[in-house]
């Protein structure tokens, strides 16, 4: 384990919400000796016989509850199912008792981030919403401050309540200039923060 991982922890189906995890895995590294930790959920099914395999195809790796246990800070991110985060990765927070009892994520510190099909398809509610395990759990929660010029500016994603992207129906658009910028951000001053508590609490 290494004493300095973020995890950024994340779901997605058409690849935008991962491209944004990315980027702002890219802005947690910026930071001397922070690293991120990049996961994932498997899909869930409403059929009981349908598993997904232990090892996703291809990209990052499914998150198990240690990772919440060993990360420093955490970023979370999902597309937006309806004004709320997608289902398996509300599947996982709902699995997470155990680390709420043990405190494992309390006083550490957190953002959230989503993508989304049209401009007003829930992002700020889903950012809003995926806050409240993150609470529930002792988290100390991060926007991005209207100090980003980007957060004026953009005409596609952007928040104060964390980092957006707007991929349209096909989830196929890519990542603006804008976006890009802040999600970077975002990931720069999570690491920043978490960094800074890590060395008071040694």
């Amino acid at each position: 384990m290494n004493q300095s991982d973020i995890l950024v922890l994340y779901y997605s189906r058409s690849g935008a919400t991962r491209d944004l995890a990315r980027l702002i895995a890219e802005g947690i590294e910026s930071i001397p000796g922070a690293n991120a930790r990049l996961r994932t959920v498997p899909s869930i099914s409403t059929v009981c016989e349908s598993t997904e395999s232990a090892v996703p195809k291809d990209g990052s790796p499914y998150a198990e509850y240690k990772d919440l246990q060993e990360c420093i800070g955490l970023a979370l991110g999902s597309p937006t199912r309806f004004g709320n985060m997608a289902a398996p990765m509300k599947y996982f927070w709902d699995g997470s008792t155990s680390e709420w009892l043990s405190g494992a994520l309390a006083g550490k510190p957190a953002c959230v981030f989503t993508s989304t099909g049209s401009m007003h398809g829930g992002q700020e509610s889903t950012l809003l919403t995926m806050m409240i395990p993150l609470f529930h759990h002792g988290m100390i929660l991060m926007g991005l401050p209207y100090s980003e010029p980007d957060l004026m500016t953009s005409v596609t994603g952007g928040s104060p309540y964390g980092a957006t992207h707007l991929s349209h129906a096909n989830g196929q658009a890519p990542i603006s200039a804008e976006e890009r910028r802040l999600a970077i951000t975002q990931g720069r001053r999570l690491a920043e923060t978490a960094m800074r508590l890590r060395h008071q609490n040694v």
